[in-house]
């Protein structure tokens, strides 16, 4: 099950307020991905984020579909919109996510490169021998 990686820059000296921000941050009003199709391909499964300094980093966990839907998903979102809203005093570079256009287009800037992933299914393949699925 695949895992992304979304960075933010932020100022310096708001962590607390970025902390209180991050922690009323509202649901997607559902967690299944759907295609350009509209057809039903995944699951978001959770999401963490960690601040350090400058920058903020959310994992996003999800099951099935790619990024790309998960970008979609997240971009009709109400909850998202209020809160990249919310968000916008505390970021260092300014950006816009007022349509889910722009809104996907910096999603996609923000990805960070993945280096590994690991999973129990990919651990229980290679203990059985098999090759593990790239995730």
């Amino acid at each position: 099950m695949p895992y992304a990686a979304i960075s933010y820059r932020v100022k310096e000296g708001y962590e607390d307020d970025l902390a209180r921000l991050f922690s009323n941050i509202g649901r997607v009003s559902s967690p299944v991905l759907h295609d350009e199709s509209g057809k039903e391909v995944g699951m978001l499964l959770g999401t963490a984020v960690f601040i350090e300094g400058p920058m903020i980093v959310r994992f996003i966990h999800y099951s099935g579909g790619t990024l790309e839907d998960v970008a979609r998903h997240m971009s009709h979102q109400p909850a998202v919109h209020n809160f990249e809203e919310a968000l916008q005093p505390y970021l260092a570079e300014e950006r816009d996510t007022t349509t889910p256009e722009a809104f996907r287009e910096f999603f996609t800037k923000s990805t960070m490169r993945c280096l590994t992933q690991a999973s129990l299914e990919s651990w229980k393949a290679e203990a059985a021998g098999a090759q593990p699925e790239s995730e």
